[in-house]
């Protein structure tokens, strides 16, 4: 059953690297966040299509109120999270939130389901997978970095809580009728975007939000976003509870191939990104991808 969930998960983190890179990418060429956040969600629309494959209803009012919450965290989250990534160095951010979100997960968990038991071995690994993600986030002078420090918080909080609830969700829905209508509520809370005046003049006035180069590279990002996600929710809806916080640490492998995605094209292609490189910064990111490659190799062998 580990092998299952946990194969899943590292699949998602691949595609979640792809397409947070591609998002800062984006960003950078177009950099308005709430845009962004509007056409993802707006796009996630496509899981309609999976409605005739599945024995679609409308849940009972404790499963809507759960997918009401997951569809706020998630919106919310990701417009939080390209905010941090219009400002900030990408793979900073994510493993910032990677550092923060299983601790806020493994609380959430023992909140609504009660303390979980972890064996020695699966409480090293998850130890070793956090202590990954904070020492790739780690600021030599963390006062002096509020802002970003603020921003990364918040969204891991956010997806923590999209992360449970989402869980919540798959216990009483199937999986397929669940995302569907986790995606659905997504697109109707960022149609409430429009509601502001000055939003609906950046998005249907302000001439071509994206350019032809953006809107093909802004497609195939949502595509290898669409499989992450698509991946993700599948692994939760498999894991356990106890094993929702394990799911989450994993966000550190996200790390590592962002980390070599961004590094490619740092010293190949700087005109298309650059990242900051020292050796100081070399072998501090080394010494986290050691922490979570023995940590994911004692989670695979358990």
């Amino acid at each position: 059953m580990v092998i299952s969930w946990l194969g899943i998960s590292i699949v998602s983190y691949w595609f979640f690297s792809m397409s947070f890179f591609g998002d800062k990418l984006v960003l950078s060429e177009t950099p308005r966040p709430r845009v962004y956040t509007f056409y993802v969600c707006i796009l996630g629309l496509i899981a309609v299509l999976l409605i005739p494959f599945v024995g679609f209803s409308i849940p009972d009012i404790h499963s809507l109120l759960w997918v009401l919450l997951e569809a706020i965290a998630y919106v919310t989250g990701i417009y939080v999270m390209f905010y941090g990534l219009e400002k900030y160095d990408a793979s900073r951010v994510m493993a910032a939130i990677g550092a923060i979100q299983p601790v806020v997960v493994l609380m959430l968990t023992w909140a609504f389901w009660g303390f979980q038991q972890f064996t020695p071995t699966i409480m090293a690994s998850f130890t070793l997978l956090l202590l990954g993600s904070i020492i790739i986030s780690w600021e030599k002078n963390i006062f002096a970095a509020g802002k970003y420090l603020l921003i990364v918080a918040c969204a891991a909080l956010l997806f923590a809580v999209d992360s449970v609830a989402s869980k919540q969700v798959f216990l009483h829905q199937s999986f397929l009728q669940g995302l569907i209508w986790m995606r659905i509520s997504a697109a109707v809370i960022a149609l409430f975007f429009l509601t502001s005046t000055a939003f609906r003049t950046e998005i249907f006035k302000h001439h071509g939000s994206f350019n032809k180069k953006t809107t093909a590279l802004f497609l195939g990002t949502q595509v290898s976003g669409g499989i992450a996600g698509l991946t993700q929710s599948f692994a939760v809806a498999l894991a356990p509870v106890a094993f929702l916080p394990i799911i989450n640490s994993l966000r550190g492998l996200q790390y590592i191939f962002l980390f070599f995605i961004t590094s490619f094209f740092t010293l190949f292609f700087p005109h298309v990104l650059k990242e900051k490189m020292s050796l100081p910064i070399l072998a501090k990111k080394i010494i986290a991808m050691v922490c979570i490659g023995i940590g994911l190799a004692l989670l695979a062998f358990t």
